[in-house]
């Protein structure tokens, strides 16, 4: 019997529409912005391209305007996933599809006139206008160019939810310990640039749908989280033939709706075994009061837990924001600053280009936390910060990992 996660899945052929439909997440409040009690540990139910130009050493990739990579499509042939596509390109169980064309477009123009960008509010970094084509590389930052796979595999469905790809050889100690970066939302996406410069770590990708809604609600129960980790370890136990194969590191990471799996995998037992998190413009809280701008703290606390434990290098944490204002809840903006103030921190004036024509505008360090700010208020600027993972994977990550090297 599947696990019900993994029972409705859009077809492949609506991948860009889903893109649309999941980027444009500002049509409704996230579940963030809704009071929702912590959850209760509860136990299972009976069944249950150019190349980017070299980046800087704090972890946000500069960007020449260049193509990436050769553009080339995958081996099979099929089209290329979206960012935030709420798919891996399998069809559904029952045949559902995404959103028809013009659904979508009228929704994204609805939302377009009802949130414009403004500087008077906090959080609104920039009102800038997006890059031209010209300086983005003529690169939609939303179907950026595939890299190809490096010494990884095609992704597969061994996880019990989701998918993951796994070095051809190698990326095990001897002893069976491997290291797995665990995303949510828009995985295909994140894993062209994951394969840029990981060296060995296991990618897992979920995509569960539109809004944080679903990732929060997937992802209430310990259990889930628990068995995921499982069926992992299964997973590589068969490939590598190490019977006791045991994850080693663990990171999870986020973009755009993706934070909502997140927060409550932070709040449960197994959230101490995480050792980095990665959010890429992908934190929203809802409001105390709306006038006043007053977040909901109590909703940004495990995050904040762990950015205290990154600045006392404990752990690593990253987070990137847009100047994306979306309406009726806080902004990725808002909510850096929130917690960097609450390490009693405020972000310094940077200017700098980066990957797929980002311009960092402000920054944040402190140990092992950081925190990068970004102009931008249109969907492809919101697409543009999954960019960054290639090297926060490469300065950050595989440095305090020091995962064992993959191979072909």
């Amino acid at each position: 019997m599947k696990h019900p996660l993994q029972a409705r899945r859009p077809p492949g052929r609506w991948a860009l529409l889903s893109l649309l439909a999941a980027t444009w997440w500002l049509a409704a409040p996230p579940a963030a912005a809704q009071d929702t009690p912590a959850p209760q540990i509860s136990a299972p139910p009976e069944a249950p391209a150019a190349a980017p130009a070299a980046p800087q050493a704090d972890g946000a990739p500069q960007a020449d305007g260049a193509p990436q990579a050769d553009g080339a499509p995958q081996a099979d042939g099929a089209p290329q996933a979206d960012p935030g596509a709420a798919t891996d390109g399998a069809p559904q169980a029952d045949g559902a599809g995404a959103p028809p064309p013009a659904a979508v477009a009228a929704a994204a123009g609805a939302r377009a006139e009802r949130a414009p960008a403004r500087r008077d509010r906090p959080g609104a970094t920039s009102s800038r206008a997006a890059p031209s084509k010209k300086r983005r590389g003529d690169i939609n930052p939303c179907m950026t160019p595939d890299p190809g796979w490096g010494v990884y595999d095609r992704w597969s469905r061994a996880p019990s939810i989701g998918q993951m790809i796994m070095p051809h050889k190698g990326g095990v100690t001897k002893r069976g310990g491997f290291d797995v970066l665990i995303h949510f939302h828009g995985h295909e996406a994140l894993r062209k640039e994951f394969v840029k410069t990981a060296e060995g770590a296991v990618l897992v990708g979920i995509d569960l749908g539109i809004g944080s809604g679903a990732y929060s609600s997937a992802f209430s129960a310990p259990y889930v989280f628990e068995n995921l980790l499982d069926s992992i370890e299964r997973a590589v136990a068969k490939k590598t033939g190490k019977k006791k194969a045991y994850v080693r590191k663990l990171g999870l990471s986020a973009w755009s709706a993706g934070y909502g799996a997140i927060e409550q995998i932070l709040r449960q037992p197994a959230g101490k075994r995480v050792d980095a998190l990665v959010l890429l413009d992908s934190l929203h809280a809802g409001y105390a009061d709306e006038r006043q701008r007053t977040l909901k703290a109590a909703q940004l606390e495990p995050f904040i837990a762990f950015a205290r434990r990154a600045a006392a290098g404990e752990a690593f944490m990253f987070m990137s924001h847009s100047s994306i204002l979306p309406p009726g809840y806080a902004s990725t903006a808002e909510t850096a600053t929130f917690i960097v103030k609450q390490l009693r921190g405020k972000p310094r004036s940077s200017s700098r280009r980066d990957v797929l024509g980002l311009d960092m505008i402000q920054r944040f360090d402190r140990g092992d936390f950081h925190v990068r700010g970004y102009t931008g208020n249109d969907k492809p600027d919101h697409c543009a910060h999954l960019g960054l993972m290639a090297d926060v994977m490469r300065v950050h990550i595989n440095p305090r990992w020091k995962t064992p090297k993959g191979r072909r």
